[in-house]
């Protein structure tokens, strides 16, 4: 088995931005072109109708072992609503491959000084159609929904924050705040057969 020859190049041009410069933005700002690309590869998504559903964790396709950056996917059931949430210090490039989403983004009102408190206002609401890639900047609340068919996203993080960095969720109806470790990670190959 070998990996798909798409998903190598991706991972190849991502390291060249990595060590290229050190501000995560910039880094997320020059990678999010090959994202664009990569989530309209016709072989990624042929691959990806036999990935399984995602509900509470995450896909891990790969995670760098000098730069640390992490690229994730989801595949959402028709109709998924995901929760409010953010990814800490992280910066995450989310790209829809298959299907459609849509990505609220949320304004926090309050000044963040009551603990397990938070006001939100629903700021936007942007719909997310195959090649469309979304960049969330650390701390941004958001939320992804699903569409009325099976959904597939592609995530580049920018380090792996699961069980190792706390996350917050939140609840705007009751504006709750909790902390969380985010969802569980699987490992799962991106192979081809030869």
């Amino acid at each position: 088995m070998a990996t798909l020859p798409v998903f190598e190049k991706f991972v190849r041009d991502l390291r060249a931005i990595w060590a290229a410069t050190q501000d995560n933005e910039t880094r997320m700002k020059r990678a999010q072109p090959l994202m664009e690309r990569l989530v309209r590869e016709e072989t990624l998504i042929a691959h990806s109708k036999q990935w399984p559903l995602t509900v509470g964790q995450n896909l891990l396709f790969y995670e760098d072992g000098e730069f640390n950056f992490v690229v994730n996917a989801v595949v959402r059931p028709p109709g998924y609503v995901g929760s409010v949430h953010d990814h800490a210090h992280a910066w995450v490039l989310y790209g829809v491959m298959d299907g459609q989403e849509r990505l609220e983004r949320y304004d926090r009102l309050d000044d963040g000084k009551s603990p397990g408190y938070a006001e939100l206002h629903l700021a936007s609401d942007t719909k997310g159609e195959r090649g469309k890639v979304d960049l969330v900047p650390p701390y941004a609340i958001h939320a992804e929904r699903g569409g009325p068919v099976r959904s597939v996203a592609m995530i580049l993080r920018t380090e792996r924050l699961v069980g190792r960095t706390l996350q917050h969720g939140y609840d705007p109806k009751t504006n709750g705040v909790k902390e969380m470790w985010g969802p569980k990670q699987v490992p799962y190959a991106l192979e081809v057969t030869l």
